[in-house]
This record gives structure tokens, C-alpha cells and sequence, in this order.
């Protein structure tokens, strides 16, 4: 690969960087605003995981997952924390 060639591709990688940041700060921002309901804030959630997980894949291809290896690690996180939101509200009423 020649000089250029490698510019090139590295000028592409900081441009897509720069335009998942971006994304990422956007949707921070977005996750602030009220009135639109816990799906929406839910699905930003979800959106930021994979904005990070794309920083991950661009910079440290050695480490990154797969999209179904990320979506179910995140259902697990989900449903673990659901578990305990629930016991601790079983806790609670007793």
C-alpha cells in the first residue's frame, strides 16, 4: 500500500470517527429531553451501544463483537437489571 493510499484510508477512519462522535453527542443530548416516553429513551440507549461498539470495531477490530453478540449481551444486561428493579420492589412491599 503506498503513501497516499494509506492517508486516504486513515482520513476516512478520522472522518468516520468524527461523524460517530457527533452521533454519540447527539443522542447524549436527545436522552435529556422529556416527554417522549421511556421506548424512545430506550431505543437511544440502544443506539449509543452500537455507536460504541462501531468506535470499537473501526479502532480495535481484535475486540469487537459481533451486532447479534452485542444485541444479546444488552438483552441480558436488560432483563438482569429488570430481575433486581422487580425484587427490589417485591422487597419493598413487604
Amino acid at each position: 500500500m503506498s503513501a497516499n493510499e494509506h492517508n486516504a484510508i486513515e482520513s476516512q477512519l478520522q472522518g468516520l470517527l468524527g461523524q460517530l462522535k457527533a452521533a454519540e453527542s447527539a443522542l447524549r443530548a436527545g436522552m435529556h429531553t422529556h416527554g417522549f416516553g421511556c421506548t424512545a429513551r430506550a431505543h437511544m440507549e440502544r443506539a449509543l451501544a452500537h455507536i460504541a461498539e462501531s468506535y470499537i470495531a473501526l479502532t480495535e477490530p481484535k475486540n469487537m463483537r459481533s451486532v447479534n453478540q452485542l444485541v444479546d449481551d444488552l438483552n441480558r444486561i436488560a432483563q438482569v437489571t429488570d430481575d433486581c428493579k422487580r425484587r427490589q420492589h417485591n422487597i419493598q412491599r413487604v
